[in-house]
């Protein structure tokens, strides 16, 4: 691009900004002219973060941008590229414009910069409901990374966030519940708003419920974001998670009535059922002592409200799941239970665990007491 060319544009553009952003022009000039490629980038990108201009990304990208855009740092480039696409008119635009920065991106030394663009135009794709062509550039994109020996976290978390939309749509709550989980893990989560970060954790705590195949979801029982759950509106449902956790059907009972709140849940009604049941299976194996797990069917009715003729089902199913692991006799009706799958364990469970550890402790010392008692002879030989 002429010089010149470049001057005019960059006056113009200065005039246009803000008063209190025109000074940001003058150094982008002394930059440009300076081919002080590095500091230009940086400045640009300061710039580009700035909400005031919004209105001047696109023409600065197209008109500027690109005429030294080999010269710097391709993933700067391509941040740049995605705070100029947010401001094309529809997603129609905002994809074909993303769909040429992610060829011009595209090469062996670019890798990291090609996929940051490629799931930028997926997340488009998602938007405009083309969930094949998304899917293809995801998994594009995951073959990458998994070449790479470390890449920047800002991809990673975009690919993620993304990764986890496509599940979301296509409703397969179990690989959204982990890709959303590595998202939060990858970004700061004081960078989310209130609002961001209650949708999230709203959407995690459902897609964890009604999964048939998450039945330990402790990492976001753990996880901070939880606690954005805590406002009127919203601690039904950081209630209810903690209930199914610690297999509580009191609690399940009284929190029942707001599932109707959350569609997904009110569809899911009969299979959460299921699995609180199961909950309260394996919180019943838990609070025994492993000498004390040989349980007839009829104690596990009681623990778990289950009807006395669904009880080996309700077993088979926790057997076959990993829950638990043991054998049934179905003659005698009894369940002989020797592992239960670990999980987070709330004040009360710690509690118990503590009076267990008690009780343990006491029959280690009665047992010594006994040899030392039994034993005189031996000791004194």
């Amino acid at each position: 691009m002429d010089p010149e060319a470049v001057a005019n544009f960059l006056s113009e553009q200065r005039e246009n900004a803000p008063e209190d952003l025109q000074q940001s022009f003058l150094t982008i000039e002394d930059y440009w002219d300076r081919k002080l490629w590095h500091q230009l980038t940086d400045v640009l990108v300061e710039y580009f973060n700035t909400p005031d201009s919004a209105s001047q990304r696109l023409p600065l990208f197209r008109r500027f941008i690109l005429s030294f855009s080999e010269k710097i740092n391709q993933l700067k480039f391509v941040s740049l590229g995605l705070l100029a696409a947010a401001q094309c008119s529809d997603d129609q635009e905002r994809l074909s414009f993303l769909t040429d920065l992610t060829t011009k991106v595209n090469k062996p030394a670019s890798q990291d910069a090609y996929v940051y663009a490629l799931v930028a135009a997926s997340d488009v794709k998602l938007r405009l409901q083309d969930l094949a062509g998304a899917r293809k550039d995801l998994d594009t994109a995951e073959s990458i990374l998994d070449s790479f020996d470390s890449v920047e976290t800002e991809v990673h978390a975009s690919f993620y966030r993304t990764n986890a939309s496509y599940y979301q749509a296509k409703a397969e709550f179990g690989s959204y519940y982990k890709n959303a989980l590595l998202y939060l893990a990858c970004i700061d989560l004081k960078s989310l708003a209130l609002e961001d970060a209650q949708s999230r954790a709203y959407d995690l705590s459902i897609a964890a419920l009604i999964s048939d195949s998450i039945y330990n979801f402790g990492e976001l029982l753990l996880h901070p974001i939880l606690d954005s759950l805590n406002t009127p509106e919203h601690s039904w449902l950081r209630d209810l998670l903690f209930a199914f956790n610690r297999g509580d059907l009191n609690a399940y009972n009284v929190l029942e009535d707001n599932i109707s709140k959350a569609p997904l849940l009110d569809e899911h009604k009969t299979f959460l059922w299921q699995k609180i049941s199961l909950a309260a299976l394996t919180e019943a194996v838990f609070r025994r002592p492993p000498h004390d797990r040989a349980m007839t069917f009829q104690t596990i009715s009681q623990e778990t409200k289950v009807q006395p003729h669904e009880i080996e089902i309700l077993i088979m199913k926790a057997l076959s799941l990993g829950l638990l692991k043991g054998s049934i006799d179905q003659v005698a009706e009894v369940a002989r239970i020797n592992w239960v799958q670990p999980k987070v364990l709330d004040m009360k469970q710690i509690d118990n665990m503590r009076l267990r550890l008690k009780d343990w402790d006491s029959s280690v010392n009665q047992l010594g007491n006994w040899i030392e008692g039994v034993g005189k002879d031996v000791w004194a030989a």
